[in-house]
C-alpha cells in the first residue's frame, strides 16, 4: 500500500453558542492519522473577473473504527492547508483495511 508519511488531523463542525447566536464552528476530530496523499489535479475557475485555484488529492488512511465514521461532512488538514472531502470509498484493490479519501483545498 505504501508508505503513510502525511500526517492529517480531521475536523468537524459542531453548533456553538457564541452569547448572541448559535454558529458553526469547526474543531479538530480524533487524533491525527498517518496517510499517504497523491495529488490529482488543480484547475483554475473564473468567478466574477476572480481567479480561484483549486487542488485535488486523495489520500490513503487505514480503516479503523474512527476512519470508518467520517463522512463528506468533516474535513481534513495537511501541512496547514484545509480539504474539504469529497468521497470516501474503500479501496477495490486491497483488503478492507484501507479507505480512500478524495478532497479538494483552495490553493495558495
Amino acid at each position: 500500500m505504501g508508505e503513510l508519511r502525511a500526517r492529517v488531523q480531521f475536523r468537524r463542525a459542531g453548533v456553538v453558542d457564541d452569547g448572541f447566536s448559535n454558529t458553526e464552528a469547526w474543531a479538530d476530530h480524533g487524533n491525527p492519522q498517518r496517510a499517504r496523499r497523491s495529488d490529482v489535479s488543480d484547475s483554475e475557475k473564473w468567478r466574477a473577473g476572480a481567479v480561484g485555484a483549486t487542488i485535488s488529492a486523495r489520500f490513503v488512511v487505514r480503516r479503523t473504527d474512527f476512519t470508518a465514521g467520517l463522512t463528506p461532512k468533516d474535513r481534513l488538514t495537511h501541512k496547514g492547508q484545509e480539504f474539504e472531502i469529497t468521497g470516501i470509498r474503500a479501496l477495490a484493490d486491497a483488503p478492507i483495511y484501507w479507505l480512500e479519501i478524495s478532497a479538494t483545498a483552495e490553493a495558495d
